[in-house]
């Protein structure tokens, strides 16, 4: 895919990128595809789904208990437990606002290798990265940001979360659908949305301006970026995802080049 080329224009030294249809085959690469980055926060979405097969195999219950007093799995996952950013402090009832938390990922973490009696990162790799085959990734600290992984296995995570195999599609469908809706809160590096619409660990596009997808996004386009410079999408209305990779912190460079990088990608996609 020729769209995939204008990563070499990003102010980066590496960078890889990769488009996956919804039938599994990839549409293109471009760039060291088994280079291994940190993800930051592209290591919620693995998380997430973590949880959702614990949740498949009875270890715990979105509703059950988790977190601060009145807050379940589900807020957890869905950023609306009340917890702070980044400490162990309530800001608001579970259910309230819409507070992006690397607190409350870490939490719901503890919470399942509590429930499971395995550490998150062991949990993690035995049910899902084992299972697809994604043996570059590694989760060695934070389940809110600190995995590594490389855009091959991105590629096997794109593919599961357009034709799930390890959960049921009915899972994968509700996670990837607005949860607590109409609550606004920041989008981190966007600002404050209204509403700051959030699936279980997935991000939503819906009507989000600015967002750090394309202008052509569909509304139904879920997903998560990191802070390292790592983004993952899913658009259901283009049939595709799409996983860019860099070693730059996200910043000014990565709100000019991504939007177009994306619109580039779904037009070429489209056949445009």
């Amino acid at each position: 895919m020729e769209s995939l080329r204008t990563i070499e224009n990003w102010p980066v030294t590496t960078a890889a990128a990769a488009v996956v249809r919804a039938d599994g085959t990839v549409a293109g690469t471009h760039g060291p595809v088994d280079h291994r980055f940190p993800l930051a926060s592209v290591t919620k979405p693995l998380a997430a789904y973590a949880a959702l097969v614990a949740v498949e195999e009875g270890a715990i219950d979105l509703d059950e208990p988790a977190g601060p007093e009145g807050s379940t799995v589900r807020h957890l996952l869905a950023h609306t437990s009340g917890l702070a950013f980044d400490e162990q402090r309530v800001m608001a009832a579970p259910g309230d606002r819409r507070i992006y938390s690397n607190t409350g990922f870490e939490t719901l973490g503890d919470h399942i290798a509590k429930a499971t009696d395995i550490p998150f990162p062991e949990y993690l790799r035995q049910a899902v990265l084992e299972p697809l085959g994604m043996t570059a990734t590694e989760l060695s600290g934070s389940p809110a940001k600190d995995a590594v992984s490389t855009v091959s296995d991105l590629v096997r995570f794109a593919a599961e979360l357009q034709a799930p195999r390890l959960l049921d599609p009915r899972t994968v469908a509700s996670a990837t659908s607005v949860v607590f809706p109409g609550l606004s809160g920041v989008l981190p590096g966007y600002g404050n949305q209204k509403p700051n619409d959030w699936g279980l660990g997935f991000e939503i596009r819906d009507g989000k301006s600015p967002h750090w997808t394309g202008s052509s996004s569909s509304p139904r386009a879920f997903g998560h970026f990191g802070q390292s410079g790592t983004f993952l999408w899913v658009d259901p209305d283009a049939g595709a995802a799409c996983v860019a990779l860099a070693d730059r912190a996200f910043g000014p460079w990565a709100i000019e080049a991504w939007p177009p990088f994306t619109d580039a990608v779904l037009a070429e996609l489209r056949g445009h």
